[in-house]
Protein backbone atom coordinates (compact mmCIF):
# COMPACT_ATOMS: atom_id res chain seq x y z
CA UNK A 1 0.00 0.00 0.00
CA UNK A 2 0.91 3.43 -1.00
CA UNK A 3 1.11 6.46 1.13
CA UNK A 4 -1.99 8.24 1.43
CA UNK A 5 -2.96 11.91 2.11
CA UNK A 6 -3.32 13.00 5.56
CA UNK A 7 -6.83 14.54 6.37
CA UNK A 8 -6.53 16.81 9.31
CA UNK A 9 -9.55 17.76 10.61
CA UNK A 10 -8.00 20.17 12.63
CA UNK A 11 -3.81 21.43 12.93
CA UNK A 12 -2.57 17.97 14.54
CA UNK A 13 -6.00 15.76 14.57
CA UNK A 14 -6.60 13.46 12.54
CA UNK A 15 -10.22 11.57 12.86
CA UNK A 16 -9.95 8.27 11.46
CA UNK A 17 -13.82 7.87 10.12
CA UNK A 18 -13.13 11.70 8.13
CA UNK A 19 -9.94 10.06 6.97
CA UNK A 20 -11.58 6.83 5.72
CA UNK A 21 -14.62 8.49 4.39
CA UNK A 22 -16.56 5.45 5.83
CA UNK A 23 -17.23 4.52 9.31
CA UNK A 24 -14.91 2.08 11.22
CA UNK A 25 -17.52 2.56 14.92
CA UNK A 26 -16.33 5.24 17.19
CA UNK A 27 -14.58 7.80 16.22
CA UNK A 28 -10.91 7.53 16.83
CA UNK A 29 -8.83 10.63 16.88
CA UNK A 30 -4.93 10.70 16.59
CA UNK A 31 -3.51 13.88 17.78
CA UNK A 32 0.30 14.41 16.44
CA UNK A 33 3.12 16.42 16.41
CA UNK A 34 6.19 15.74 14.56
CA UNK A 35 6.46 11.76 14.75
CA UNK A 36 5.36 11.28 17.67
CA UNK A 37 1.34 10.83 18.07
CA UNK A 38 -1.48 9.17 20.39
CA UNK A 39 -4.91 7.23 19.64
CA UNK A 40 -8.06 8.63 21.33
CA UNK A 41 -9.95 5.48 21.69
CA UNK A 42 -10.40 2.25 18.91
CA UNK A 43 -13.30 1.03 18.91
CA UNK A 44 -14.12 -2.75 18.48
CA UNK A 45 -11.54 -5.55 17.77
CA UNK A 46 -12.56 -6.46 14.18
CA UNK A 47 -11.21 -2.82 12.99
CA UNK A 48 -8.08 -2.70 14.42
CA UNK A 49 -6.48 -4.34 11.47
CA UNK A 50 -7.77 -1.83 9.02
CA UNK A 51 -6.85 1.05 11.41
CA UNK A 52 -3.50 0.14 11.96
CA UNK A 53 -2.69 -0.28 7.84
CA UNK A 54 -4.32 3.41 7.51
CA UNK A 55 -2.31 4.34 10.29
CA UNK A 56 1.06 2.89 8.59
CA UNK A 57 -0.23 4.47 5.23
CA UNK A 58 -0.44 8.05 6.36
CA UNK A 59 3.95 7.47 7.47
CA UNK A 60 3.17 7.87 11.12
CA UNK A 61 5.85 5.08 12.36
CA UNK A 62 4.33 2.54 14.43
CA UNK A 63 6.75 2.78 16.87
CA UNK A 64 6.36 6.57 17.63
CA UNK A 65 2.65 6.02 19.34
CA UNK A 66 3.10 7.62 22.76
CA UNK A 67 0.14 5.99 24.22
CA UNK A 68 -3.31 4.72 23.53
CA UNK A 69 -6.45 6.24 25.66
CA UNK A 70 -9.80 5.35 26.80
CA UNK A 71 -11.90 7.95 27.18
CA UNK A 72 -14.15 5.30 29.19
CA UNK A 73 -13.93 1.35 29.08
CA UNK A 74 -17.37 0.49 26.77
CA UNK A 75 -16.75 -2.20 24.68
CA UNK A 76 -17.55 -0.05 21.63
CA UNK A 77 -14.45 2.32 22.36
CA UNK A 78 -12.09 -0.58 23.97
CA UNK A 79 -12.77 -4.30 22.57
CA UNK A 80 -9.59 -3.68 20.16
CA UNK A 81 -7.30 -1.97 23.06
CA UNK A 82 -5.79 -5.12 23.81
CA UNK A 83 -5.19 -6.08 20.47
CA UNK A 84 -3.77 -3.07 19.09
CA UNK A 85 -1.70 -2.24 22.67
CA UNK A 86 -0.09 -5.40 20.96
CA UNK A 87 0.51 -4.42 17.49
CA UNK A 88 2.06 -0.77 18.35
CA UNK A 89 4.18 -2.21 21.57
CA UNK A 90 2.84 0.56 23.59
CA UNK A 91 1.18 2.09 26.90
CA UNK A 92 -2.35 2.67 27.90
CA UNK A 93 -3.98 5.56 29.19
CA UNK A 94 -7.06 5.76 31.34
CA UNK A 95 -8.96 7.20 34.07
CA UNK A 96 -8.19 5.53 37.03
CA UNK A 97 -12.34 4.72 37.67
CA UNK A 98 -11.83 2.91 34.37
CA UNK A 99 -8.70 0.63 35.14
CA UNK A 100 -10.33 -2.33 37.11
CA UNK A 101 -13.02 -2.53 34.49
CA UNK A 102 -10.53 -2.86 31.52
CA UNK A 103 -8.26 -5.14 33.31
CA UNK A 104 -10.99 -7.41 34.51
CA UNK A 105 -13.21 -6.88 31.33
CA UNK A 106 -16.23 -6.57 32.94
CA UNK A 107 -19.25 -7.63 30.92
CA UNK A 108 -21.55 -5.26 33.10
CA UNK A 109 -19.89 -1.94 33.28
CA UNK A 110 -18.46 -2.23 29.32
CA UNK A 111 -22.09 -3.01 28.11
CA UNK A 112 -20.37 -5.93 26.13
CA UNK A 113 -22.90 -8.81 28.14
CA UNK A 114 -26.48 -7.51 27.99
CA UNK A 115 -28.40 -10.92 28.20
CA UNK A 116 -31.99 -9.54 27.68
CA UNK A 117 -31.27 -8.78 24.51
CA UNK A 118 -28.60 -11.53 23.77
CA UNK A 119 -25.79 -8.76 23.36
CA UNK A 120 -22.65 -11.31 24.24
CA UNK A 121 -19.34 -9.07 23.18
CA UNK A 122 -16.24 -10.69 23.57
CA UNK A 123 -14.36 -8.49 25.67
CA UNK A 124 -10.60 -8.89 25.74
CA UNK A 125 -8.46 -7.79 29.06
CA UNK A 126 -6.04 -5.57 29.07
CA UNK A 127 -2.81 -6.90 31.20
CA UNK A 128 -2.09 -3.80 32.35
CA UNK A 129 -3.12 -0.14 32.54
CA UNK A 130 0.09 1.58 32.68
CA UNK A 131 -0.48 5.15 33.19
CA UNK A 132 -3.54 6.93 34.59
CA UNK A 133 -4.99 10.46 34.11
CA UNK A 134 -6.91 12.99 36.53
CA UNK A 135 -8.70 16.28 36.01
CA UNK A 136 -6.04 18.86 35.24
CA UNK A 137 -3.52 16.81 33.93
CA UNK A 138 -1.49 17.47 30.59
CA UNK A 139 -0.70 14.65 27.77
CA UNK A 140 2.74 15.95 26.15
CA UNK A 141 2.97 14.93 21.92
CA UNK A 142 5.82 16.76 20.33
CA UNK A 143 4.99 20.24 21.43
CA UNK A 144 1.06 19.82 21.78
CA UNK A 145 -0.36 19.80 24.98
CA UNK A 146 -3.84 17.74 25.35
CA UNK A 147 -5.51 18.80 28.23
CA UNK A 148 -7.53 16.18 30.74
CA UNK A 149 -11.08 16.88 32.03
CA UNK A 150 -12.57 14.54 34.02
CA UNK A 151 -16.52 14.59 32.57
CA UNK A 152 -18.72 11.81 34.70
CA UNK A 153 -22.15 10.82 34.18
CA UNK A 154 -22.48 8.68 30.83
CA UNK A 155 -19.63 6.51 33.02
CA UNK A 156 -18.01 7.32 36.38
CA UNK A 157 -14.60 7.16 34.63
CA UNK A 158 -15.63 9.40 31.35
CA UNK A 159 -12.80 11.75 30.17
CA UNK A 160 -12.89 15.18 27.77
CA UNK A 161 -9.43 16.19 26.32
CA UNK A 162 -9.21 20.27 25.41
CA UNK A 163 -6.39 20.80 22.74
CA UNK A 164 -7.16 24.73 22.11
CA UNK A 165 -10.59 25.45 21.04
CA UNK A 166 -11.25 21.96 20.36
CA UNK A 167 -12.93 20.09 22.91
CA UNK A 168 -12.97 15.81 22.26
CA UNK A 169 -15.98 15.44 24.26
CA UNK A 170 -16.56 11.47 24.31
CA UNK A 171 -20.24 10.51 25.04
CA UNK A 172 -21.15 13.78 26.49
CA UNK A 173 -22.72 15.44 23.91
CA UNK A 174 -23.39 14.47 19.93
CA UNK A 175 -24.71 16.39 17.00
CA UNK A 176 -28.56 15.84 17.78
CA UNK A 177 -28.61 16.68 21.37
CA UNK A 178 -28.30 13.12 22.33
CA UNK A 179 -26.16 11.77 25.18
CA UNK A 180 -24.30 8.67 26.05
CA UNK A 181 -26.55 5.80 27.44
CA UNK A 182 -27.52 6.02 30.44
CA UNK A 183 -28.12 2.91 32.81
CA UNK A 184 -27.74 2.03 36.66
CA UNK A 185 -25.75 -1.14 35.62
CA UNK A 186 -23.39 0.13 33.61
CA UNK A 187 -22.81 3.49 36.44
CA UNK A 188 -24.42 6.62 35.30
CA UNK A 189 -24.94 9.53 37.59
CA UNK A 190 -27.77 12.30 35.66
CA UNK A 191 -26.80 14.86 38.28
CA UNK A 192 -23.03 14.50 37.26
CA UNK A 193 -24.01 13.97 33.94
CA UNK A 194 -25.68 17.67 34.20
CA UNK A 195 -22.45 19.13 35.91
CA UNK A 196 -20.37 17.70 32.95
CA UNK A 197 -23.00 19.41 30.51
CA UNK A 198 -22.67 22.69 31.87
CA UNK A 199 -18.99 22.64 32.40
CA UNK A 200 -18.72 22.14 28.34
CA UNK A 201 -21.42 24.58 28.37
CA UNK A 202 -19.61 27.22 30.01
CA UNK A 203 -16.54 26.62 28.52
CA UNK A 204 -15.00 28.97 25.77
CA UNK A 205 -14.21 25.58 23.41
CA UNK A 206 -15.37 26.33 19.68
CA UNK A 207 -15.68 22.56 18.38
CA UNK A 208 -16.61 19.93 19.96
CA UNK A 209 -15.39 16.17 18.65
CA UNK A 210 -17.63 13.51 20.26
CA UNK A 211 -17.06 9.89 20.59
CA UNK A 212 -19.83 9.25 18.18
CA UNK A 213 -20.49 10.89 15.07
CA UNK A 214 -19.91 14.08 12.97
CA UNK A 215 -17.49 16.86 14.71
CA UNK A 216 -19.38 19.95 15.24
CA UNK A 217 -19.16 23.66 16.30
CA UNK A 218 -20.27 23.97 20.34
CA UNK A 219 -23.81 25.09 20.20
CA UNK A 220 -25.02 26.25 23.52
CA UNK A 221 -28.75 26.30 22.67
CA UNK A 222 -28.06 22.64 22.31
CA UNK A 223 -26.40 22.00 25.37
CA UNK A 224 -29.52 23.99 26.98
CA UNK A 225 -31.63 21.99 25.95
CA UNK A 226 -29.92 18.62 26.20
CA UNK A 227 -29.39 19.38 30.20
CA UNK A 228 -32.82 21.11 30.74
CA UNK A 229 -33.82 17.18 29.71
CA UNK A 230 -31.63 15.82 31.47
CA UNK A 231 -32.59 17.69 34.71
CA UNK A 232 -36.19 16.28 33.70
CA UNK A 233 -34.81 13.02 33.60
CA UNK A 234 -33.91 13.19 37.40
CA UNK A 235 -37.69 13.03 38.35
CA UNK A 236 -39.24 10.43 36.06
CA UNK A 237 -39.58 7.10 36.76
CA UNK A 238 -37.82 5.94 33.46
CA UNK A 239 -34.49 6.18 34.68
CA UNK A 240 -35.00 4.13 37.94
CA UNK A 241 -32.52 4.52 40.50
CA UNK A 242 -30.70 7.03 37.85
CA UNK A 243 -33.62 9.42 39.40
CA UNK A 244 -33.86 11.14 42.31
CA UNK A 245 -37.14 10.96 42.98
CA UNK A 246 -40.40 10.24 41.22
CA UNK A 247 -42.71 13.16 42.26
CA UNK A 248 -46.00 11.29 41.18
CA UNK A 249 -45.09 9.08 44.32
CA UNK A 250 -45.62 12.26 46.29
CA UNK A 251 -48.60 12.86 44.72
CA UNK A 252 -50.09 9.80 45.52
CA UNK A 253 -48.88 9.69 49.07
CA UNK A 254 -50.82 12.68 49.55
CA UNK A 255 -53.95 11.05 47.89
CA UNK A 256 -54.29 8.20 49.76
CA UNK A 257 -53.96 10.75 53.03
CA UNK A 258 -57.08 12.31 51.80
CA UNK A 259 -58.65 9.64 51.14
CA UNK A 260 -59.14 10.37 47.35
CA UNK A 261 -60.24 7.43 45.17
CA UNK A 262 -60.15 6.51 41.87
CA UNK A 263 -62.65 8.87 39.40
Amino acid sequence: MGLRERKPIFPGVIEINYQAGERFGCNVYLIYDGNEWILIDIGFEESVDDIVDLIRGLDFPLSACKTIVATHADVDHVQGLAKLKQALRTTVTAHPLAVDTLVQGDPIKTFSDIAAQKIHIPMPVIPKVENTVVEGDRIKVGSLEVEVWHTPGHTDSQLSFRLGNLLISGDNIYRDGCVGVIDAHHGSDIRAFVQSLRRIRASNVEWLLPSHGPIFRKDDALLDRTIARLEGYLHMADFGTCAIDWPLMDEFDRELAEGKMPK
